[in-house]
This record gives C-alpha cells, structure tokens and sequence, in this order.
C-alpha cells in the first residue's frame, strides 16, 4: 500500500497527469484505485484493443508503448461502472454464484461443520433448515457452548436436545479457526 503511494508521488513529481493501465485479470485494480485516489484520471485498456495498434508486442515494449499510445490517444478506455454500481454488481455476481449452485455451498459448509468437528449434518435433516441455520449463525457470532447452541433446536426438529447437544461438542481449537471460514459461506 505505501509503495503504490510513493508511486503516485513520484508520478506527480514529474508532471503525470493521467495514467493508462493494461486490464490484465484483476491486479490492475489495487494501483489504478491508488492512481484515482491521488487524482490521476486513469485509463483501463483492454489487451485486445491495444494490441490491434501495430508496434511492440512484448510486456516490456508495452511497459513504453502504452504512454505513447495514451499521449496521442491512441487507446480506448474500457467501461467502468461507477463505484455504486460496481458494488451492486458485486453483490449481485456472489448471489448468482449462490443460487447458481446452493449445493456446493451446502457442501462447504459441512465440511467447515466436519473440520470444526461438529457433526451437526447427522443429527439435522437439513443444516440450511430453521434449527441448522439458528446454530450455524451463533456459531459465526463466536458461541461454541454446546449447552447453548443446542437451545436454538426448532421444535420441529426430530432431534432431541442431547442429541444435538451431543453432536455439537467439537475441538474448540479447530472451531475458532474454522469459524472464520464459515464467515465466508454465510
């Protein structure tokens, strides 16, 4: 992070006024956001557009080629949504991988509850049921206390309290550390 600061400097020292950028996967984002919060307008080129401009074809030719080309304006930015949009469109890509395939997802999460050594998936029919869910979050929220988990049952599950209660005494080592991944699935 301080590097891409001193790069921005060291930019404005010597009269940069706007910057052109290679879209390459996504490491192009973390420097043309430092270029943008230092006030450099910043072009995002497309590799296909600008290799349709005859002239160098290497990454170091290219590290020359693209200034000359933003110079003569020669290149063409790339769409960027605004930072509210992207945000929104971020949101909305996560959801559709969700729904896409919730399957997977589920199967994540028993294998968090597995490496937790919870064995919750045994005792419940359905872990992304009402009781599954109740204890999945609490366990999220930092409660591992079987005695307590076991209390957010639905009294619709078949399972009885001590059967759950006894599902859920897992490695509390292990639990802390998964729980952090099981973060990420909720």
């Amino acid at each position: 992070m301080q590097d891409r600061h001193a790069l921005a400097a060291w930019f404005k020292s010597f009269g940069v006024t706007s910057v052109a950028m290679e879209s390459t996967g996504v490491y192009w984002v973390p420097a043309l956001k430092s270029r943008e919060g230092h006030g450099f307008p910043a072009v995002l080129v497309n590799q296909r557009y600008e290799k349709n401009v005859p002239g160098r074809k290497t990454q170091v030719g290219d590290a020359g080629w693209l200034p000359q080309l933003h110079f003569y304006g020669l290149l063409r930015g790339s769409f960027r949504p605004e930072a509210e949009i992207a945000t929104l469109c971020a949101y909305m890509r996560q959801r559709g991988r969700l729904t896409e395939n919730p399957a997977a997802h589920i199967q994540h999460m028993q294998k968090t509850l597995m490496e937790m050594t919870l064995r919750l998936h045994h005792v419940v029919s359905d872990i992304i049921g009402a009781t599954g869910m109740r204890i999945i979050r609490a366990i999220v929220s930092g409660e591992y206390d079987p005695e307590i988990l076991s209390t957010f049952r639905d009294t619709r599950c078949h399972s009885s309290l001590d059967t759950i209660k006894a599902a859920l005494v897992g490695n509390d080592c292990h639990a802390r550390a998964a729980s952090q991944v099981a973060q990420q699935l909720c």
